[in-house]
């Protein structure tokens, strides 16, 4: 019982910006809210024309827009299925594009930046941070400051404070809550600095007017690779479960709606026969075990992200049940070294570092008032045991580490 209640105290905070949907390297081991219902159903953003020039979710919303139909079929493909917070229509990353002459002007301000993570002790914020700082030392722009709020709104509002006193030209930031911060954003948004936001935007904000954009993930096009996934891998018939973030969150709200809508539409004869929530990423464990216990009928999973996937896979294997199939989001280091093994069917993947690239040519784009898009995505990247190398370096632009080429090996035997 006390670990419900701790679950449920915990909901609010887990309500962040999910664009690090969970990549996270640490996790809570308080319990799950879980409730089960029965249901039938990130190309590199270029920051400048050529290669010498700069290169690297939403509560406001709740409820996500759909994609036609015939989506699925164009997922992986480089189109974004994705919609915006506000229902804004996707700008590809890669459209973005600053000419020589605008790097150098932006070099000659002597212009400043921060960054604010809702949580960046993870995978997905280090690649993202990654590629907002190689883009801003391009551009000449020094990054003043950055601050990692550990999923806590009340310590975002005090970090945005203490950012302001540092007067930065730019805010790069992801809410950690849409509600509870938006009073401390419109704060720094009168004092003048320019904000750029990841994933999600406070409440009420508006392109244009309160902020300069925002860039995300094609979390929509990701929820149909884990679908497509699946389906394939099952040929098209059988019985599967979904663990999902039990909270009404946007980016997740389409991550999931996508996958639903996918089965249903793709593979009418695989049925849903469980569907049961979470709030702790840290217990999904608890979560899969109960799934497999009352339903041991089920032959694949889909978990919202990488951690809870991870979760579930522990679960799976105290029970020893090898025979059920997993497919998740977010190419986490854990998850990814499972999927080279052959221990995880594959993954829609997000593209945090070119993310990061996007985010800093927009806050360019607002230092030369340059016409910004509202809202801007990285494509989903499908990954599985045939290419998890080559998309960890899309992912991370890095080689894969020696862990992950091993593992390869080992898998392929």
């Amino acid at each position: 019982m006390k670990r419900k209640v701790l679950a449920m105290a915990m909901a609010a905070v887990m309500a962040l910006g999910l664009g690090a949907c969970g990549e996270a390297a640490s996790s809570s081991t308080a319990g799950s809210a879980a409730s089960e219902s029965k249901s039938s159903s990130q190309s590199a953003a270029s920051a400048s024309s050529s290669a010498s020039s700069a290169s690297g979710t939403s509560s406001a919303s709740g409820s996500s827009s759909s994609a036609g139909s015939d989506s699925g079929a164009k997922a992986g493909t480089g189109e974004i299925l994705s919609t915006g917070p506000n229902g804004e229509t996707a700008t590809p990353a890669t459209e973005l594009s600053l000419t020589d002459e605008e790097i150098e002007e932006i070099k000659a301000g002597g212009y400043t930046a921060a960054i604010s993570f809702h949580y960046g002790g993870n995978d997905w914020s280090t690649a993202q941070r990654q590629g907002l700082e190689d883009t801003f030392k391009k551009l000449g722009i020094e990054v003043v400051a950055v601050t990692d709020a550990d999923f806590a709104p009340e310590q975002q509002v005090a970090d945005l404070e203490t950012i302001m006193a540092k007067k930065p030209d730019v805010l790069v930031s992801i809410p950690t809550d849409a509600t509870s911060t938006a009073d401390a954003y419109q704060r720094v948004a009168d004092a003048g600095t320019k904000i750029v936001f990841m994933d999600n935007v406070p409440a009420g904000f508006k392109a244009g007017e309160n902020y300069v954009s925002c860039v995300s993930a094609d979390n929509y096009g990701n929820g149909v690779i884990a679908a497509q996934l699946l389906g394939e891998k099952l040929g098209g018939k059988g019985k599967i479960g979904i663990i999902f973030y039990d909270v009404d969150f946007f980016v997740t709200n389409q991550r999931l709606e996508a996958f639903e809508k996918t089965i249903a539409e793709e593979y009418p004869d695989i049925e849903v026969v469980s569907k049961m929530g979470f709030t702790d990423e840290g217990a999904c464990d608890v979560v899969a075990d109960a799934m497999i216990t009352q339903h041991p009928e089920v032959e694949a999973i889909f978990c919202h992200w990488d951690i809870p996937c991870e979760g579930a896979m522990s679960a799976l294997r105290a029970a020893g049940r090898d025979d059920i199939y997993l497919s998740t989001i977010d190419l986490g280091n854990n998850v990814a070294k499972e999927i080279a093994l052959g221990n995880i069917v594959g993954l829609g993947a997000q593209l945090p570092y070119d993310q990061g690239v996007a985010e800093a040519t927009l806050a360019a784009y607002s230092l030369l008032g340059k016409d910004a898009p509202d809202y801007v995505a990285v494509p989903a990247k499908r990954v599985d045991q045939v290419n998890v190398l080559e998309a960890y370096t899309d992912v991370y632009h890095i080689d894969p580490p020696d862990w992950l080429v091993t593992a390869a090996e080992e898998g392929k035997k």
